[in-house]
């Protein structure tokens, strides 16, 4: 350690002696600037110098005004100063965001803006908030209320001057005086004594109209009158339009007749032993301009397509060979909405708006007949017995089923027990009974000419059906429910739902669309709203297949009873579609 030291003393001593040396060598004539040299010298005794003072952040001209004074956070709670407004609602950090909605720039401590606790007696919040939903204003809650005038309201002033600032809770206009009574005497003198029964004092014995209102009256009945005898007039003119050149063939056959050349018998009973999904569309008949509301096929053979439409035409097809459309029926001045072959398909029945069901010969398009009671009728059937084909029941607007002879044109029967118009009528048990369904979602069962319903189904959760459907073993009915699905009820005895048999994956909602079943029982077939065909497995009930068929409501689907595949579809875009 001592050794260490002496060296570094020795050091300094030999520097400082080599320095001196060199100096008096060097020594030479020219001065040497004194402040060169300062630092070097040691600091003299005498008075301090003070250093000049320097402004280490001096004033620069800045393109924008920086910022200035104390921020504060806005999560605090509590600040110890009187902070100026600027400071207290300063944007957070940077500039203010140019995007933001005026609500959302505003300080907020809740999503909906900002609130306060403020202390308001409950009725007066109620009064306030009930005279502004009834009469439009109410007390700026943020004024001193001492000090009431006409900028103190909020919302409709003008109404607030007008009345002066009532509340609701606040006396309005003064009740109407009591009428006065004429004095009933003492009650002592029984034949003068009025009491309660008194006359009021200007009371008019009789209700006589003012000149004006007799005026009003009269063309109002004036008008009615004109209106009742137009209904009354005659029914509009029938006439019939033969489409095709000949009405009869070269051995003096109308089309009535059943074609054999067809490729299948047309003319037998025994049903196609198995059946196929159609696939693809295979013809299309148009000719009606609106849409088409019913479709149905010629008995027994199906070699004939009969029509009606909105159009208020009746129109007849061809199955098979051209298809040509064979002729119109012109008869109905509303849409049709129902038609009803015989059990020969020589005649038919049509229904329609204009109250008025007509029988028609299929062969020369005569009318033959025509039926009303004045009330529109939904539905209409020939009762299918072989010795009863003279009557037919129709199932009207009024709620009632009425039963007419077409020999008589009288009504001989009326079954008024539904509640609701009366949607149809469907025949069952060798045709000894018919079932009818109505708006009033019920299903009654009659026997035929007796007119009180000895069955009678309606549970709470059934919805209206509108269109009902006997399959071809005669055993069930399938009906098209409400709520979007079609409901099979057992049609020999007891009119039972079957539960395991449910079609549902279709939207019918508000539509009344045509059931059918395929001839062996193996597919159900229904429209649907959205115009698709919808095709069912029967066993099943899978939905299993389904054709986009029409642009609008698919009204009906029926499946040719002597054909394996072919489904005939209308819809109310005024086609008629066949399928394959």
């Amino acid at each position: 350690m001592s050794t260490g030291m002496a060296s570094l003393v020795s050091y300094g001593t030999d520097s400082d002696s080599d320095s001196d040396n060199e100096g008096d060598s060097n020594a030479s004539p020219e001065k040497i600037d004194p402040d060169a040299i300062a630092h070097l010298l040691p600091l003299s005794s005498g008075k301090t110098t003070s250093l000049a003072k320097l402004n280490s952040a001096p004033e620069v001209a800045v393109k924008e005004d920086v910022e200035t004074g104390t921020h504060l956070d806005p999560s605090l709670k509590e600040v110890t100063y009187n902070p100026t407004y600027e400071t207290m609602f300063a944007p957070e950090f940077g500039p203010v965001n140019p995007f933001k909605t005026q609500q959302m720039a505003a300080p907020r401590n809740m999503l909906s803006g900002y609130a306060e606790p403020a202390h308001v007696n409950d009725f007066m919040f109620e009064q306030q908030r009930r005279t502004f939903s009834t009469f439009g204003y109410a007390l700026d809650p943020s004024v001193d209320t001492s000090q009431v005038s006409s900028n103190s309201y909020i919302g409709a002033v003008e109404e607030a001057e007008k009345n002066k600032g009532l509340t609701v809770f606040e006396a309005g206009a003064k009740k109407a005086e009591k009428r006065k009574k004429v004095k009933g005497g003492d009650a002592s003198e029984i034949d003068s004594f009025l009491g309660p029964w008194a006359k009021y004092v200007d009371e008019k014995e009789v209700a006589k109209p003012s000149e004006e209102e007799q005026k009003e009256l009269d063309e109002i009945t004036a008008k009615r009158q004109k209106k009742g005898k137009n209904e009354e007039e005659a029914p509009a003119e029938e006439k019939t339009i033969l489409h095709v050149k000949d009405m009869y063939d070269y051995q003096g056959r109308s089309y009535l007749h059943v074609p054999q050349d067809v490729g299948i018998n047309l003319r037998s009973i025994d049903v196609p032993e198995k059946c196929y999904l159609p696939k693809k569309q295979i013809h299309v008949w148009s000719g009606h301009t609106k849409g088409v509301s019913a479709i149905r096929l010629f008995p027994v053979s199906g070699h004939l397509l009969l029509s009606c439409s909105m159009d208020c035409k009746i129109k007849l097809w061809e199955v098979y060979k051209d298809r040509r459309c064979l002729r119109t029926f012109i008869g109905h001045s509303k849409a049709v909405r129902d038609i009803c072959y015989n059990n020969t398909g020589t005649q038919f029945l049509s229904a329609a708006y204009d109250r008025y069901l007509k029988l028609w010969d299929t062969e020369t398009g005569k009318c033959i007949s025509r039926f009303t009671n004045r009330k529109v009728p939904y539905c209409v059937k020939f009762n299918p017995d072989e010795d009863k084909q003279n009557l037919f029941v129709a199932g009207m607007s009024d709620k009632k089923i009425v039963q007419w002879d077409v020999r008589t044109g009288e009504v001989v029967q009326e079954y008024d027990r539904h509640l609701g118009a009366v949607n149809t009528i469907t025949f069952v048990d060798e045709n000894r009974r018919f079932v009818s369904t109505s708006d009033d979602k019920s299903l009654r069962v009659w026997e035929w000419d007796i007119p009180v319903d000895f069955k009678y189904i309606a549970e709470p959760s059934m919805h209206s059906m509108p269109a009902v459907t006997l399959s071809p073993n005669g055993k069930w009915l399938a009906c098209q429910s409400m709520d979007n699905q079609i409901l099979i009820f057992g049609a020999q005895n007891r009119f039972r739902l079957n539960k395991k048999k449910i079609f549902k994956g279709h939207m019918v909602a508000g539509y009344a669309c045509q059931v059918d079943f395929s001839p062996d029982m193996s597919y159900v077939v229904s429209g649907d709203a959205d115009g698709k065909l919808n095709i069912w497995d029967w066993k099943t009930t899978k939905l299993y297949h389904r054709i986009k068929a029409h642009d609008k409501v698919c009204i009906s689907a029926l499946w040719h009873p002597h054909e394996t595949s072919k489904v005939i579809t209308c819809g109310w875009d005024g086609q008629i579609k066949l399928w394959d």
